[in-house]
């Protein structure tokens, strides 16, 4: 019988420039009409964030034709310390 294995944390890491953690997002989530960002900051301090409709139209403001092709190819990307590992398999 194997031991139990620790359940790996689902969450999204936004780092600054030296790559250190500046939020970690835990959770989205809807409650009416507002798009909720559950996460910490700083790996330390809770935070729950709320977007209205209103801000999300506003942040569709500031996409170029150029950063809209960046995220619809975003996803099928490698991170440049990736680019160098074999593909696991």
């Amino acid at each position: 019988m194997t031991a139990p294995t620790a359940k790996k944390s689902v969450g999204v890491r936004i780092v600054d420039g030296s790559k250190k953690e500046l939020m970690t997002v835990s959770g989205i989530e809807c409650d009416g009409d507002m798009l909720v960002i559950k996460g910490k900051i700083f790996g330390t301090m809770p935070m729950t964030a709320k977007l209205s409709p209103e801000e999300a139209r506003n942040a569709l403001k500031m996409l170029s034709p150029k950063l809209v092709w960046f995220l619809l190819t975003f996803l099928f990307r490698s991170t440049k310390a990736d680019a160098g590992k074999p593909a696991k398999g």
